[in-house]
């Protein structure tokens, strides 16, 4: 019978073995991939399945030591491409158990170490990604552009620039969308950036920070806070959008949405330590007062209404210019929660400047004029809001005079796109998207009680598209 013969059992024994192997060595490590930041280091793991890992620290000299269960590699790790100055190389120790790889990330100094895995995501399959940040690293910093020697008069160098911080979307790992033809999100949205940033820093009183340089990620929470240390006065983040289907396009800025907004401020206040950060000496001063959490919230409210008027009147300037130079998706400010969006003490927008995933829109993008197009538009959309309206410790404000600067700084927050005929002793505003009564009041420096009594409201409640009367205070 063929079960006794000798020849079938040993095809069985051999196929029973490359099966036990097989098994115990089913996920192969496929790639490996260092992504440098300034002040962090990420390494990404390409794998054919989901890793199962573990993973420790190692000092003298210091290594991460990662363990990746019933896993296998052909990998040529010391032929990987590295330009990180925290991680000195990847390779690969002898592992305590059989079937699994241990792979060894020798370090160059002690550093911070968090690990996550990351499903299938077109043009990446399943991922470990290690992200590495230095132990010693106290304050994240933008990177402040090369920036041209501005010659300014003795009397205006007690004056600071306004700060624009330049956003460019994803980077490293994450490529955002992706066009029909292979062109990345990620890179249009470095270039356009590059652009933007200098024409800033081409003019006088102005300096742009960028929050990436090159090809790297950067934490969407992380964006935020680099802002806030480079004390910008407005953030800019751009972006190419994308669709299902290749027929959308059009650019289009959003702003944080009320709803956002609101859930921001409450996360805020739960956290006692950051209001001196975001309110100054306000919050200096009302640490451990009876009524800290009132008087918190209070302003926290404020700056939040402050910031989100100014990033759409910002965004309607944009709007403007950007429809000059391309279609329009959107052809005023849109809301939504996004994260770069969040912080309530900056200003701060999103620039989506086409459809990738248009096959017309993903050429335009790609080429160089078009590029310096759209980072005209967004420039002079910025410097139009900024010379009208310039803070009052500002070279611009300054260069304005005193009478000037004086009436600028009281228009600095109404948002141009809504104000009516300033021959009239009343403004009409039109309630958008996201707009709440007391962030309204807040924009025209008027009392709510106020524009209730002048419109013959009897609750707080607007409604989209609604049109009050703003009395003049």
């Amino acid at each position: 019978m063929i079960k006794n013969n000798p020849y079938f059992q040993i095809i069985i024994l051999s196929l029973c073995s490359f099966l036990s192997v097989a098994a115990h060595a089913a996920n192969q490590l496929e790639s490996v991939r260092i992504w440098a930041a300034p002040e962090s280091t990420r390494i990404v793991f390409d794998l054919s399945e989901a890793p199962d890992y573990t993973y420790f620290s190692l000092d003298g000299p210091n290594r991460l030591v990662v363990d990746l269960k019933k896993s296998a590699t052909k990998v040529a790790l010391k032929n990987l491409e590295n330009n990180s100055k925290l991680v000195k190389g990847v390779r690969v120790s002898k592992s305590p158990t059989k079937g699994d790889l241990r792979l060894v990330i020798d370090l160059l100094k002690p550093l911070n170490a968090s690990l996550f895995s990351l499903p299938v995501t077109a043009p990446y399959g399943n991922r470990l990604v290690v992200d590495l940040e230095d132990k010693t690293l106290t304050t994240a910093t933008a990177v402040v552009s090369s920036t041209p020697v501005k010659t300014v008069t003795q009397a205006a160098q007690s004056s600071r620039d306004i700060v624009i911080a330049i956003d460019a979307g994803h980077g490293g790992d994450d490529p955002g969308s992706i066009g029909p033809s292979g062109v990345y999100e990620k890179k249009v949205a470095l270039e356009i950036a590059r652009r933007v940033s200098s024409k800033i820093n081409d003019t006088p009183g102005m300096r742009a920070v960028m929050i990436r340089t090159g090809d790297y990620f950067v934490n969407l929470n992380k964006r935020s806070e680099l802002a806030r240390n480079s004390k910008a006065d407005l953030l800019i983040s751009i972006h190419a959008d994308a669709f299902t289907s290749p027929n959308p396009r059009g650019a289009s800025v959003w702003v944080l949405s009320m709803r956002r907004a609101n859930s921001e401020i409450g996360r805020w206040l739960e956290q006692k330590e950051k209001h001196s950060e975001l309110l100054g000496g306000a919050g200096e001063i009302i640490q451990n007062t009876d009524n800290e959490q009132y008087l918190a919230m209070t302003l926290l409210d404020m700056s939040m209404n402050s910031s989100m008027a100014i990033g759409h009147s910002v965004a309607g300037d944009i709007l403007k210019d950007l429809g000059g130079v391309t279609d329009l998706h959107k052809s005023r400010p849109e809301s939504a929660s996004l994260a770069v969006l969040k912080s309530p003490d900056i200003p701060s927008i999103l620039v989506e400047t086409g459809f990738i995933s248009n096959p017309k829109e993903e050429r335009l993008l790609s080429s160089s004029r078009h590029q310096e197009n759209i980072a005209n538009a967004i420039y002079k959309g910025v410097s139009r809001y900024y010379h009208n309206n310039p803070p009052a410790d500002t070279l611009l404000a300054q260069r304005g005079g005193a009478s000037s600067s004086s009436a600028k700084s009281t228009k600095e927050r109404t948002p141009t796109a809504y104000v009516g005929s300033s021959t009239s002793s009343n403004v009409k505003h039109k309630v958008s998207r996201g707009e709440s009564l007391s962030a309204i009041a807040q924009r025209y420096r008027v009392p709510m009680s106020s524009i209730k009594q002048a419109n013959g409201m009897k609750s707080d409640v607007v409604q989209l598209g609604q049109t009050l009367v703003i009395p003049q205070s």
